[in-house]
């Protein structure tokens, strides 16, 4: 059982359909919104071609993309309508190369304050294996009018 509040069932409707049809890099990527909370969320990432580098995996920036996608669908249902948030600072270390299948990025908030937001990540392949863990940092404010 998820210890993670809802969203309100619109809210998330609307924020999957958003993040599929109207986000470019991550349509770009082929990002997917699988699951997500209040302060939790899942984003999945299938291997392609477009993704690899010259050795044949999947370039680190695309891992890292997912991951720092993962924390952000997470925080998105914490912060209030007039405020929004960019990544400050994110660290992630590789574990395992991905060249095969699909990865998830499952992400949970650890910390969120008035200003600023911590999220934990770990990126699993299909097999369930780890292959990178990420910790990122977030700074909410006001939207601009």
């Amino acid at each position: 059982m998820s210890t993670y509040e809802d969203l309100n069932p619109r809210f998330r409707e609307a924020l999957i359909t958003k993040m599929q049809e109207e986000s470019p890099f991550w349509t770009l990527l082929g990002l997917e919104l699988a699951d997500v909370k209040k302060g939790w969320a899942r984003v999945r990432l299938p291997f392609a071609k477009k993704l690899v580098h010259p050795l044949g995996i999947a370039h680190g920036g695309a891992v890292f993309s997912a991951a720092d996608s993962a924390v952000a669908m997470a925080l998105i249902g914490l912060v209030e309508k007039d405020e929004t948030f960019t990544t400050v600072e994110m660290k992630i270390n590789y574990l395992r190369p991905f060249d095969e299948g699909e990865i998830t990025a499952e992400a949970k908030i650890i910390y969120k304050g008035g200003r600023t937001a911590l999220g934990d990540v770990e990126v699993r392949n299909a097999g369930g294996i780890l292959i990178a863990k990420g910790l990122a940092t977030y700074m909410i404010f006001k939207k601009s009018r």
